[in-house]
């Protein structure tokens, strides 16, 4: 026994997790909870729907669809329009997602700096990370011009044709970014859209090259964006920062002024997190 008596022989269980935490076979598994969170993840991607919508579009029966509504409508997850019969997401799923970004310092660092970055280059400045092969947008702060991009946190968009993505992948070891290359499918969105692998890699090189990203109409015709990575104490590339707004303000002449500006703001977020600031 020691001084606490415990004894050392026994394993210690963790705490949070029951003794067979590792067993991750279906008993562990809340399969109403889990087709609970099928709808509401579903809804989330696109909201505004009648209930016999949802029903035919996952392939569940309306009667137990309308059952899982109204559990996450009593949360206040979902939310239901009377007068158009449909369902939304609810302020309380905001709530929620709110209280994972306030899990790091990231973003609430990440604040001052983007609006710093966005009054300098008179741009959108954004701030995303790595999800799965994505880059997640966590935070925004836009510019007063009639014309702007929009990227609201939470926002997944595909990391071949993303300047924040592209930035992030140039940073990425071998094997990782083959992973990714396998995995991903990379769609061609517009006529200057790099979907091939070869041109794909020489374009990172380039990126590593020159601290900074672009995407050129990649995404969106029209619009045009700045990024570059955030680093941590481990100097791993964690974040990217990035200015994107239309080409008539973003123009090719315009790419190496405020490619300095990005950089400046990532090495000073790399800064504020304890992360090493780029050359």
């Amino acid at each position: 026994m020691d001084s606490q008596g415990n004894d050392p022989l026994t394993p210690r269980r963790s705490r949070g997790r029951p003794r067979d935490w590792n067993d991750k076979t279906s008993q562990n598994t809340i399969k109403s909870l889990d087709r609970a969170m099928e709808v509401f993840e579903y809804l989330s991607e696109g909201q505004g729907k009648a209930l016999t919508t949802i029903s035919s579009e996952m392939g569940q029966s309306p009667a137990t669809v309308y059952r899982i509504l109204v559990t996450l409508e009593g949360r206040g997850l979902v939310e239901f329009d009377p007068s158009e019969q449909i369902w939304h997401i609810g302020s309380q799923a905001f709530v929620i997602g709110a209280r994972f970004l306030r899990r790091t310092s990231l973003v609430e660092r990440a604040r001052p700096i983007l609006r710093k970055l966005m009054e300098q280059t008179g741009e959108t400045a954004n701030l995303g990370v790595e999800k799965e092969g994505a880059v997640l947008f966590l935070s925004q702060v836009e510019t007063f011009a009639t014309i702007r991009a929009f990227f609201p946190p939470g926002t997944l968009s595909p990391m071949h044709s993303s300047g924040i993505g592209k930035a992030l992948l140039a940073q990425m070891d071998a094997g990782r970014l083959a992973r990714i290359f396998a995995d991903q499918e990379r769609t061609a969105f517009t006529a200057f859209t790099i979907t091939e692998a070869p041109q794909l890699e020489a374009d990172l090189s380039d990126i590593r090259m020159r601290g900074y990203s672009i995407d050129n109409e990649e995404r969106n015709l029209g619009m045009r964006c700045i990024a570059a990575p955030v680093f941590d104490v481990n100097a791993e590339a964690v974040a990217g920062i990035s200015v994107s707004g239309p080409t008539s303000r973003v123009s090719q002449q315009d790419v190496e002024r405020l490619s300095a500006s990005v950089r400046q703001a990532a090495g000073a977020l790399s800064v504020a997190i304890g992360g090493h600031r780029t050359a």
